[in-house]
């Protein structure tokens, strides 16, 4: 996908260094291209523990993810990291989507072997591809030409015939292949494109990230009598689109003044209430009703399995030519504090910095913290890299166990 959530991109990082000891296993036949055995062992594993586990139900949808090469829509430099939850870099900016993502959003449009689908955002091929071994025809499109002639060369590659790709603007769709049964977009519009509404059929869905810059809902719309009627919805942290339709958003955010939104957690939704304006949430329970040192609410992260994920994290604009150093404060409660593994981290808060092209240029870290301790004020100031222009916060346990309570967590430039 040209532009694709990068928010488990992150996540997966962790969880890549929290099973590096069985990534060395595998080493020595993937880091050679050595034998289908080992990428299908990988595969599997994967898909047990990072995609079944993380709550994707639909056994067709189980099944394709097993059976696509992840590892071949990725450059040979980041094939040793395939099979991990995490987007990887593929050239010109962009990213392919974490596994769980591509899942996730596959099921949500309940693919039938009869279906015609439109996917807005080709990148890599790789969700177009899963598509492919789901349904009837899968026609996709992607705007940077470059990635745009190579995933349509990888396709052919490996045989998906039933997949059509261009270089275009997507947020046009495809009239000439119109209606379609369903539509994927993995790109993040201010709002639904009316090109891909009208190319949708009556009752037909799609599965779109609708908002601002770097905050966004994950919506599932259903096409009724013409209108888009909303049938699921929840927080996400895409990509944005690159050239116009990125330069023609209406609601920037001002990168020399970073800030994060409902540091506090008092603003939720929806039910069972979620926390909004964090993305990627991963065994984070709100707790409510005198806990909080804060207002009314506070989030509980519980993790007893080593290297599971329990976190959750925000993007956030900070151009490092005009922020020298971050300010963060956090109010924290721990019980049981422990790394997951002898030499592995301690729970802390981490910050990654990317530069203009969406690489990493940095990371930094408030805590660590051990052990068993009350409600305590933590504040640290960490250095911003001159080459940022935007980062990621992410909060919670990244892989260790016990149970950290967060609340009144605040960012901003230093003065």
């Amino acid at each position: 996908m040209h532009t694709s959530t990068y928010s488990a991109w992150i996540v997966g990082r962790f969880a890549a260094r929290a099973a590096l000891i069985g990534l060395a296993l595998l080493l020595p036949s993937l880091a050679f291209g050595q034998g289908k055995t080992a990428w299908d062992s990988a595969r599997n594993r994967m898909v047990d523990e990072e995609i079944v586990t993380a709550g994707v139900k639909n056994p067709r949808v189980i099944e394709a993810v097993r059976q696509v090469p992840r590892h071949e829509f990725v450059p040979i430099n980041q094939r040793k990291m395939a099979y991990y939850d995490m987007a990887l870099p593929i050239g010109e900016g962009q990213t392919i989507s974490p596994p769980f993502i591509v899942a996730s959003m596959t099921e949500q449009i309940d693919p039938r072997p009869t279906d015609k689908v439109l996917e807005i955002g080709t990148g890599s091929g790789y969700q177009a591809a899963v598509l492919g071994l789901l349904v009837r025809e899968v026609y996709t499109i992607e705007i940077v030409q470059p990635l745009g002639q190579k995933a349509a060369t990888v396709l052919r590659k490996l045989g998906y015939s039933n997949v059509h790709a261009k270089v275009g603007d997507g947020f046009k769709g495809w009239p000439e292949k119109a209606p379609f049964d369903k539509i994927i977009v993995t790109c993040s519009p201010e709002k639904i494109p009316p090109a891909l509404a009208a190319q949708l059929k009556d009752g037909g869905l799609i599965v779109i990230p609708v908002g601002e810059r770097y905050q966004q809902i994950l919506y599932l719309l259903r096409k009724k009598e013409g209108k888009m009627v909303i049938e699921a919805q929840r927080p996400t942290l895409f990509v944005p689109m690159t050239g116009q339709a990125e330069a023609r958003r209406v609601v920037r955010p001002d990168p020399s003044r970073p800030e994060i939104r409902n540091g506090d957690f008092e603003e939720v939704e929806g039910q069972p209430p979620q926390v909004t304006a964090w993305h990627y949430q991963r065994q984070m329970e709100l707790l409510s009703g005198g806990e909080a040192p804060s207002g009314k609410n506070c989030v509980l992260f519980k993790n007893l399995q080593p290297g599971r994920g329990s976190q959750a994290l925000q993007g956030f604009a900070v151009d490092g030519r005009k922020v020298k150093q971050l300010e963060i404060t956090v109010r924290v409660r721990g019980q049981d504090l422990r790394p997951a593994q002898t030499g592995a981290p301690f729970p802390r808060m981490v910050v990654t910095f990317f530069d203009e092209n969406r690489s990493v240029v940095g990371e930094a870290y408030v805590g660590p913290w051990r052990g068993t301790f009350a409600w305590q004020l933590d504040t640290a100031r960490i250095a911003v890299p001159p080459k940022a222009r935007e980062a990621i916060l992410q909060i919670g346990l990244l892989g260790a166990l016990g149970e950290l309570t967060l609340d009144a967590i605040t960012l901003s430039a230093a003065k």
